[in-house]
């Protein structure tokens, strides 16, 4: 298993955290942000494929900042997970 940490920019939170194993995520966790929220995210993307889910999250916006802490994951699993 693989561990991860990405700097998000733009956006409320300040960390995330998450695993790949084998291509799917695990234990994603967003450092500040929209608390509730970004504990969905994680529980809703635990053990689906890093792939699927930057093409599912990538290019969401919240309040036209042209990015999301959604977004910012996708950036951070492109970044990563080739």
């Amino acid at each position: 298993m693989e561990h991860y940490t990405f700097k998000p920019k733009g956006v409320c939170s300040i960390q995330i955290d998450f695993d790949v194993e084998d291509g799917k995520l695990h234990n994603v966790a967003f450092i500040n942000g929209c608390n509730g929220n970004l504990k969905a995210i994680g529980r809703l993307v635990e053990g689906k494929d890093a792939r699927e889910v930057a093409d599912i999250l990538r290019g969401n916006d919240c309040k036209g900042r042209g990015t999301s802490c959604a977004d910012q994951f996708a950036q951070a699993i492109d970044q990563y997970v080739s």
